[in-house]
Formats: C-alpha cells, sequence, structure tokens
C-alpha cells in the first residue's frame, strides 16, 4: 500500500482536474507519514507547485522540514480561519469537482484541527475550532460518512492531548474585588454552572477587570455574555457576524405602502403586505434563528389557509434564497418556521455562508402608529453572534 502511494501521482485519472489531483496527492504524502514512511521532498514539492488548499496544506504540514516553509503554512492556515465570537471554522475554495474527492466544509475544519494539535499546540484556533465542530452536529452525528470518521479522529487527538488530564479544580470568577463565581469540578461530568451578575451590580462596579481562576488540574471552558436592553427604540443596524435587512411592499395596489423621507413607513389599513427579510452570512453558522417582530397593527397570514393570499411562483411565501435554496424548486433555504400573532420566526440547523430571503404576506388590520424593534438573526447557542436591522416606525392609515 505503502509504494502504491509513493508512486499515486502516475496513477492518477490524467482528466482529473489539478486542484483535485494535487489534494489526493497530498494525502497520500499525509497517510504514509503516519505509516512512518516520512517524504519531505514529495511535500515540499507539492507546496511549491502551489494553489493547496487549506485542507491539503494541513495534510503536508506534519512532512515539511523546512522552517520557513512551516511558518508559512501556518500563517495561510491563520489567514484561513473565520472566527466568530466563540467559534472557528476554515475558508476553502474547491468547486464542482470537489465531490470527486468528498470535500465538506467540517471535513476541512476536521483536518485543519488535527494539524493544529500536531504541528501549532499552542495555536489559539484550536479550542474554538473545536467548538465549532461540536455546534455542526445534528442529532449526534455530522453530514457525512467522511465527516463522521475524520471528526471524530480529530476530537480523539483532542482529548488525547488536552483533557488526559482528569479533572480536579475549583474555578473562580472575580468582577472587581467582588468574588461573583466559586464552583468545584471534579472528574468527568457533563454538568455547566451558570452565574447571573444584575446589571444593578455591573453598572455599580464600574469599569474594571472580569477575573478568571482556574486552582487545581484540568481543562476549564467558560463563556461570558452580556445580556441588555438598548434604551433607544429605533436602533442602527449591528452586523456581528449577520447582515439583515428589512422592507415592507405593498401586495396588491404600489401606494399601499410608501416609505417617508425620515423613514417611516406609511401603509394603508386593510392592505396586504410582503414583509421582505434579506440576511446575509460570510460564513457558516449554526442552529440560526431569523426573528421579525411584527408591528402590532399588522397580523400575519398563514400560508397553509386556502384563504390566504398567494403570492408568483417565483416567489413562494417564506421561501428563501441562498448557496442551497436559490431556486424554489429546491425549496426554503429554512427547515421550519413559525407565524405567530407578534413575529415571524424561520430556523436553520447548518446555515452556509451566503445570502438568505425570507418572506411572508401580513395584514394591515389595526390603524395608528407604530415602533418596530429590528428584525434579527442569532446562533441560538451563541448569541453573541448576530445581526440586527434598522428599528422602523411604521403608520397604518
Amino acid at each position: 500500500a505503502l509504494a502504491w502511494l509513493d508512486t499515486i501521482a502516475e496513477r492518477l485519472d490524467p482528466e482529473l482536474d489539478d486542484a483535485s489531483a494535487r489534494t489526493l496527492r497530498a494525502y497520500a504524502v499525509h497517510v504514509r507519514g503516519l505509516a512512518g514512511d516520512i517524504d519531505p521532498a514529495a511535500a515540499i514539492e507539492l507546496y511549491r507547485e502551489g494553489d493547496l488548499d487549506v485542507d491539503a496544506l494541513a495534510w503536508i504540514w506534519p512532512s515539511i522540514i523546512d522552517d520557513a516553509t512551516r511558518s508559512e503554512i501556518e500563517r495561510t492556515i491563520t489567514d484561513r480561519a473565520v472566527e466568530t465570537a466563540g467559534t472557528v471554522t476554515f475558508a476553502t475554495s474547491y468547486d464542482e469537482s470537489s465531490a470527486l474527492i468528498a470535500v465538506s466544509d467540517r471535513r476541512t475544519d476536521a483536518i485543519v484541527l488535527d494539524a493544529l494539535i500536531t504541528q501549532a499546540p499552542d495555536s489559539d484556533l484550536i479550542s474554538p475550532t473545536v467548538a465549532g465542530l461540536l455546534a455542526g452536529q445534528t442529532r449526534g452525528r455530522w453530514a457525512n460518512v467522511h465527516e463522521n470518521a475524520f471528526v471524530p479522529l480529530a476530537l480523539d487527538r483532542y482529548f488525547d492531548t488536552f483533557e488526559a488530564v482528569n479533572p480536579n479544580f475549583v474555578a473562580r470568577a472575580w468582577l472587581g474585588d467582588r468574588l461573583v463565581a466559586d464552583d468545584v469540578y471534579v472528574d468527568r461530568e457533563t454538568v455547566r454552572r451558570e452565574t447571573l451578575v444584575p446589571m444593578p451590580v455591573l453598572l455599580e462596579e464600574g469599569a474594571g477587570d472580569v477575573v478568571l481562576q482556574n486552582e487545581g488540574v484540568g481543562r476549564l471552558y467558560y463563556r461570558l455574555g452580556l445580556r441588555y436592553a438598548p434604551s433607544d427604540l429605533s436602533p442602527d443596524p449591528v452586523d456581528a457576524g449577520f447582515v439583515v435587512d428589512r422592507v415592507y411592499d405593498a401586495v396588491d395596489d404600489p401606494d399601499d405602502v410608501v416609505r417617508l423621507p425620515d423613514g417611516t413607513w406609511e401603509i394603508a389599513a386593510g392592505s396586504t403586505v410582503r414583509v421582505r427579510i434579506t440576511m446575509v452570512a460570510d460564513a457558516r453558522r449554526n442552529h440560526v434563528a431569523l426573528i421579525d417582530p411584527l408591528p402590532a397593527g399588522l397580523e400575519p397570514e398563514n400560508p397553509a389557509l386556502a384563504t390566504s393570499t398567494t403570492t408568483p411562483p417565483e416567489e413562494v411565501d417564506g421561501g428563501g434564497e441562498g448557496d442551497d435554496g436559490g431556486d424554489t424548486w429546491l425549496g426554503p433555504w429554512f427547515d421550519h418556521q413559525n407565524l405567530r400573532d407578534d413575529r415571524a420566526e424561520a430556523f436553520r440547523d447548518q446555515l452556509p455562508g451566503g445570502s438568505y430571503e425570507y418572506t411572508y404576506i401580513a395584514r394591515a388590520t389595526t390603524p395608528g402608529t407604530f415602533v418596530v424593534p429590528p428584525a434579527r438573526a442569532e446562533e441560538i447557542y451563541s448569541p453573541e453572534t448576530f445581526g440586527r436591522s434598522r428599528g422602523d416606525t411604521v403608520i397604518v392609515r
């Protein structure tokens, strides 16, 4: 088998595209290295050919002995990291031919994680990459056979490297001089302990440091979050992982919905309105919720009812567009939606990077002037990765 891998370049289909061929050769170098047949010459030859994607770089990295080249590979991999507040993923650039070599996003993350653990164990990217892989599960597994092989292999190496010691420690946290948490962890457990500090206490402490201490042996994982309500009822848009925009369109008569020069929306009472939310994620996101609060003067229509307003085929209610849901025959981009009295919600477990559109129909039922909170998108279990539109004022006349 090793001899076969040593001459793999001669055995590849000549019609195979160059990128896929280089990736297969890099994997052959990696497998030979695992078996003790390290080939620095083959690894450096591949590197000098250029145009290696991030997983191919991760595969040849352990076989590179030149320090300058090793530093270049680490810098390239670091540059490909896409960070949120709690996770890291890695950008890839394969085209349609990637199916030939079973490329997938989480497999690439796992391959890079494995290389970082062995080649750069002090990297700050390791723990958030693990968090990203764990968040990428659906019902306890990943999306395909290759992910379900490479991800557990990488996680196994992670735990063997960083979790070898049985935990036995005391975790403490201070807010300024005030002790706010003091918890004991013995042996391996899945219990999470949470401490809530009320906003008045934060204001009383003023500007100061949060200090965390791990006394004992074992690895401490923690999350710090701040939950607050803005005092401005019409806040500006925010992009902290998502870009979100909201518009109201008339369905029957274009004059039913008018946007005034100050940004206020004016809607005719009794008219039908299409609410259109655009959401952009610059990279993969996990367990996403898109939530649009409704003005109190509008009521959503249930698209499942025969009496509800229908829209043209190219604008299916609740449909979307994105990397895997651009055409209506593919179905909507979301996994599930809720149309409630006060808001519309759409959810997706694993959201590829891209631009998505969510629309639904509402009817203006109650005259008045209404303040509408922003539409927002967030990762449900990491709400610090979020985005919101601007707040709006809607007048129903």
